[in-house]
């Protein structure tokens, strides 16, 4: 008795009772939001070899119909080289390999979608395992594994393949209940604990100057947000002021991108471009310069507006707006304009070539900020709108 007396001693030293000094309307309150904000989010334990993941990734991937998709905030991410051999490494010694996240897309929030698994976390790993699996990744950097180095996977051993190909991932399937802002919340904070934060936000943070101010006015124009709509999340983390930043980015400097070792990664060329626009503007003929890139982007929406009946909007149900088809779109029509700027397509043959196969491969395709793809896509736009 005398030991778990003190025993309850020490534990009401380590816990003793705190009072709390809110009131009990206010103890109510807090408990009553807590409730309101529980996520009802129900899942499934699946497991599938890789080979049979990087299937479902690849299959139809051309037309945007696979069945486990990257959605379009997630596009930009891209691990380098070393990362990719890397997680090669893990899977072939055998190391745990953490849960990816994907979920069933429902009919009454995207009929066009609708039983596809979006990935909410794991697009890098099913990347790199389709990278790997179709013999487009070479082994490098490893230490674990060093004879590897320099290998593809048609290198290994055919029993060593036969094995890879079906070690199995672990996936949790969320149900088709979850809502894309869900989902979109949850990849945050898988991705980002509590404080990381979105490229945009660490170039307003590093790169303040004329350029944000201008991103930050052009991003509240009505035009924009009723041709692009964004939910309320999004605008939170300022989607549209990467919108604008991407369309000047492009506009003035697609060829570019691609090129040196800045220039590789989407996040990298756009920082580039913010820092050295900010000085442009801040050099004497910076108010004129500023003026004319206000012209430039009211004519692009003007003419989106008269031109486009969706907007930037995907047609038909599930109309959302990925980024790459706003690039598309808005710097098309900037180039075009430039060339050309009474340009004047009916409104039917514009949606003609809208609908076409071709823009939906342009505008759908994985990896979609490689260089070939970006330049394709806003070219494809221009070319069109000037008739060639």
């Amino acid at each position: 008795m005398a030991v778990n007396a003190q025993s309850d001693e020490d534990d009401e030293q380590l816990f003793p009772a705190l009072k709390s000094t809110r009131s009990a309307a206010d103890i109510e309150a807090a408990e009553a939001e807590i409730t309101q904000n529980i996520r009802d989010v129900r899942y499934i334990v699946r497991e599938y070899p890789t080979e049979v993941v990087v299937q479902k990734y690849l299959t139809g991937i051309k037309k945007d119909q696979n069945e486990i998709y990257v959605p379009g905030y997630q596009r930009d991410l891209i691990w380098p080289e070393r990362n990719q051999s890397r997680f090669i490494e893990s899977l072939l010694i055998g190391l745990p390999i953490p849960f990816l996240f994907v979920a069933d897309v429902s009919e009454k929030e995207d009929p066009e979608n609708a039983g596809r698994l979006e990935i909410v976390d794991g697009v890098q790993r099913i990347r790199t395992l389709a990278r790997f699996l179709t013999n487009n990744l070479v082994l490098s950097n490893l230490e674990r594994l060093g004879h590897l180095n320099g290998f593809r996977f048609s290198d290994l051993h055919p029993s060593r393949q036969r094995r890879f190909r079906r070690a199995t991932l672990r996936l949790i399937e969320l149900t088709e209940g979850i809502t894309e802002d869900v989902r979109r919340e949850m990849f945050d904070r898988i991705n980002s604990g509590s404080v990381t934060l979105e490229a945009v936000e660490v170039r307003r943070g590093m790169e303040p100057g004329p350029f944000l101010t201008l991103t930050t006015e052009l991003a509240s124009d009505p035009v924009l947000q009723m041709l692009a709509p964004i939910s309320e999340a999004l605008k939170k983390r300022f989607e549209y002021e990467e919108l604008v930043t991407r369309f000047f980015a492009f506009l003035n400097r697609y060829k570019e991108y691609g090129i040196g070792p800045e220039g590789k990664i989407v996040k990298d060329f756009l920082l580039t471009y913010v820092r050295e626009t900010n000085t442009e503007l801040k050099a004497p003929a910076g108010a004129q310069i500023t003026d004319s890139m206000k012209a430039e982007w009211t004519r692009m929406l003007a003419f989106v507006r008269d031109r486009f009946p969706s907007g930037f909007r995907k047609t038909g149900p599930g109309r959302k707006v990925p980024r790459v088809r706003f690039e598309a779109i808005a710097v098309g029509v900037g180039l075009a304009l430039r060339e050309n700027p009474n340009l004047t397509p009916s409104v039917d043959e514009v949606q003609t070539w809208l609908e076409s196969e071709e823009f939906k491969d342009w505008t759908t395709s994985d990896a979609s900020n490689n260089r070939a793809n970006l330049v394709g896509r806003l070219e494809f736009v221009r070319d069109k709108l000037l008739g060639k």
